[in-house]
């Protein structure tokens, strides 16, 4: 299992366009993919667009991603990168 926390720069969060980025990217890997906010407990498939919007994740909010898998950090670090790049938003 590998986690990493994470905080979200892009001004829209993670609500429709980046949450379909999101989910996109962590589909690309075979481990179990998991999101959730650092300050709330309810974490949620990564790999649905539907559990990811309903925790309504927005701009400063920290989350903290959660893998396990054969290619668990490299699913984690992907995401991780996806979010800093405030998914090509400035």
């Amino acid at each position: 299992m590998y986690t990493r926390n994470v905080l979200i720069q892009n001004r829209s969060g993670l609500h429709a366009r980046p949450a379909s980025e999101f989910v996109a990217c962590a589909g690309k890997f075979q481990s179990k993919i998991t999101i959730r906010s650092a300050s709330e407990g309810d974490e949620v498939d990564a790999k649905s667009i539907l559990f990811l919007l309903s925790i309504g994740l927005g701009q400063g909010d920290e989350v903290v991603i959660t893998a396990d898998g054969g290619d668990e950090v490299e699913a984690v670090e992907a995401l991780a990168a996806l979010i800093e790049s405030k998914f090509g938003e400035e």
